[in-house]
């Protein structure tokens, strides 16, 4: 066997998924906690190109479970390493913003590079860093984009008739507008006035057509739902006649689906990269499309 997929067992659902997209077995990694909170993983037998999924939402705990079993891989005889991280952490923090602060983006993009030969991420969030390659130089790395498997998943659903796709800020512009166009939808792009972590204000275009139209609203990450939270306040506003919503990367709790239900919106999908109740939308299709060749050597 030249390659094998190992994961976790709270990832197995995914992990599988992806397994049998790529027509290769698939093997739980079992992690034993001591009472003290130190973790002992333990890894299944290897081959000489495996494939670890480990998407790295809820990262702390992970990130030394990955430290851990690298070391048990590359003893155990893992010749080429190859992280699945759909969801990529500690990516927003790209400059010290105050002085003091770290660098988090280049710690972990040197920790994770010096582990694994090869990382791929779906949709990371990066802001002033123009690629996926300057946060693992020196290493091979694929950024794949969401808007293709968010795109497919409503041409299998089905696409509403006269539907407005939105971006709710100048930064999900990209994905907003090739959903829109895979879709042969209208595209509209709000714009984001930050206060803080938890509060931002959204201003519409000049023109924003969407009264008595169906709109689906396209981001990459929704992690306090803010943005979201806001954007469905000012569509409702607007006229929509209903509202969805679709991210690559659903971070965001329990009382924030009922606020946008609350504000209109029927239906919320994501990517599966991390475990959430509005999980819908597969991304093992494009991830194993980016391992084809690990499964060839």
């Amino acid at each position: 066997m030249t390659a094998l997929l190992q994961a976790f067992s709270d990832e197995e659902g995914p992990a599988r998924r992806l397994a049998q997209a790529l027509g290769i077995q698939a093997a739980i990694v079992d992690v034993h906690r001591f009472p003290d909170g130190e973790i002992l993983p333990r890894v299944p037998k290897c081959a000489d190109t495996t494939v670890v999924y480990r998407s790295l939402n809820h990262p702390n705990d992970k990130i030394i479970e990955l430290v851990l079993a690298a070391e048990a891989w590359r003893r155990n005889g893992v010749r080429r390493l190859v992280l699945v991280a759909p969801y990529l952490c500690y990516m927003r923090q790209d400059k010290a913003f105050s002085a003091g602060e770290p660098i988090s983006q280049r710690a972990i993009g040197r920790l994770l590079g010096g582990l694994f030969d090869r990382v791929i991420t779906v949709d990371a969030h990066l802001h002033r860093t123009p690629t996926l390659a300057e946060v693992f130089p020196g290493r091979e790395c694929v950024n794949l984009r969401g808007a293709g498997a968010i795109a497919g998943f409503f041409r299998t659903r089905g696409v509403p008739p006269g539907l407005v796709v939105v971006g709710p800020d100048a930064e999900s512009r990209q994905w907003a507008e090739a959903v829109a166009g895979s879709l042969d939808a209208v595209c509209a792009v709000l714009t984001k006035e930050r206060r803080d972590d938890a509060h931002v204000v959204l201003h519409p275009p000049a023109a924003l057509f969407v009264s008595g139209k169906p709109v689906l609203i396209v981001d990459d990450v929704a992690s306090s739902g803010a943005t979201l939270i806001q954007a469905s306040r000012l569509l409702s506003a607007a006229g929509a006649s209903s509202l969805m919503i679709a991210v690559t990367h659903a971070l965001f709790d329990a009382a924030v689906t009922e606020t946008l239900r609350s504000l209109g919106v029927t239906e919320i999908f994501s990517g599966d990269s991390c475990l959430h109740a509005t999980n819908a939308i597969p991304l093992a299709p494009i991830l194993a499309e980016a391992l084809r060749s690990e499964t060839m050597r």
